[in-house]
């Protein structure tokens, strides 16, 4: 995998962590009512799941690509229209976003760690996600260390971002500064998508 390759994988990464979402709320919940600690096991627990998931997509798709190189290529062309989807939903909700956080009684660290995992886990639309992000970037001569460092792009992505947003946001005007630049990031988010899925599409 080419530099500019990595960093394009770098950047969806990236803007997929930061959108708001159910994953989000799970880590500043724990943060906001139980402390920073929390959050970042949180987090932790939500990367570990995001990593398996990655880690079944990316050798499933290596798979298929070495003996079935016509359904790969559909499966990639169906996948560049899924990040095109993906990407006009983030611009159609980037006028009205949505972050909360609710608080509640203090629990404990394996119910932080707990409610980490399952919210990745147990999200089948992160396999959706990872086909069609992963569907623009292996190839037929993909090797295994490319594989590895792919699913460790995702997964360390993933867990510094939540454990960035146990950290910072464990601070109440810092939420309040997510909550005012979180349209930014999703207009951000539906452009690179929409980007990724046209560089598939152009020859």
């Amino acid at each position: 995998m080419s530099l500019m390759l990595w960093f394009s994988l770098l950047l969806i990464c990236v803007l997929g962590a930061m959108s708001p979402g159910p994953s989000l709320a799970v880590v500043l919940r724990q943060t906001v009512s139980n402390g920073r600690a929390h959050g970042i096991l949180a987090g932790a627990a939500h990367a570990s799941g995001v990593g398996l998931w990655a880690i079944a997509t990316v050798w499933g798709l290596g798979l298929l690509v070495s003996q079935n190189p016509v359904a790969y290529q559909l499966l990639s062309w169906l996948g560049a229209a899924y990040l095109v989807w993906m990407g006009f939903n983030a611009l159609r909700f980037a006028a009205a976003p949505h972050l909360q956080a609710e608080a509640g009684a203090k629990e404990s660290y394996w119910s932080a760690i707990r409610s980490g995992a399952l919210i990745s886990l147990l999200n089948p639309k992160l396999a959706v996600f990872f086909a069609a992000l992963f569907s623009q970037f292996v190839t037929a001569d993909q090797t295994f260390q490319t594989q590895i460092i792919m699913v460790l792009t995702v997964a360390i992505v993933d867990g510094l971002w939540y454990a960035l947003v146990a950290l910072l946001f464990s601070q109440a005007h810092l939420l309040t500064w997510l909550r005012r630049h979180m349209k930014r990031i999703e207009q951000l988010t539906g452009v690179v998508l929409i980007g990724l899925a046209i560089r598939v599409v152009l020859p």
